[in-house]
């Protein structure tokens, strides 16, 4: 029924064959599951806070404590409210959404992040509104934030050099 030939995934932005370094997959590992990296987001006062209706992005940039290439320089958290969303289906459609917009469009952060491997970038994703949006239009709001904090992280880098 098939055939031994391989499917080549091709690149969605130029349709090249994709390298596996531009797979546009989501671990686990890329997700902040410790209490302690949640305490240090939202506890510690070095975080910083972006807004792009209807999400905000909580993040912080640090240096890696652990070198090993295992683990991934961006871990992000989604969070969307009980507050906002009562029906579990919505609150995970929202989640979707934020995370599928991540999934396709975080090398916007991980090309900046290659000039920095000692580096290493925590996100939280929270909704704000109480109401559903177009994918297409989430999409276009976590690609604005992605690209603003690669474009902080690309100051600070330039600001460190100079000093």
């Amino acid at each position: 029924m098939y055939s031994d030939k391989r499917v080549r995934l091709l690149d969605p932005i130029n349709l090249q064959p994709m390298t596996d370094a531009r797979r546009f997959t989501f671990k686990k590992q890329e997700r902040i599951c410790s209490k302690l990296l949640i305490d240090k987001l939202f506890g510690g006062g070095k975080s910083h806070s972006m807004v792009a209706f209807p999400l905000r992005v909580v993040y912080l940039v640090q240096e890696k404590e652990n070198k090993t290439d295992e683990n991934p320089q961006i871990k992000i958290l989604i969070s969307v409210p009980k507050k906002h969303f009562k029906r579990a289906v919505k609150r995970n459609r929202a989640k979707r959404q934020i995370r599928e917009a991540y999934r396709k469009n975080k090398y916007l952060l991980l090309d900046e992040l290659e000039n920095n491997p000692q580096k290493e970038v925590l996100l939280a994703f929270i909704w704000l509104d109480n109401q559903l949006h177009e994918t297409e239009a989430v999409e276009t709001k976590v690609q604005n934030l992605l690209q603003r904090i690669a474009e902080k992280i690309e100051k600070e880098r330039k600001e460190d050099a100079t000093t």
